[in-house]
């Protein structure tokens, strides 16, 4: 089904993260796709092409990395 034209939050649902989070993704990656056109409501993005982009970046999750924490029994008291 084409996705046509995604604003930020259409963008930032497609990858599964937050709208903050989608426009740092914007910004640090290189080859994230540019957008077609910035209007006075914001950029706006070809949908397909980031869904594009999403799939070939597997290793970008949403959410914060878990936290490590020492096994018990392992020092640090």
């Amino acid at each position: 089904m084409p996705v046509g034209l995604v604003g930020l939050s259409e963008v930032a649902r497609i990858i599964g993260v937050s709208r903050q989070r989608a426009l740092q993704l914007v910004r640090d990656y290189s080859d994230f796709p540019a957008p077609l056109a910035s209007l006075a409501a914001g950029r706006v993005w070809d949908g397909t092409a980031v869904e594009t982009w999403t799939r070939a970046h597997p290793e970008r999750r949403p959410g914060r990395p878990r936290k490590v924490t020492n096994p018990k029994g392992s020092g640090d008291r």
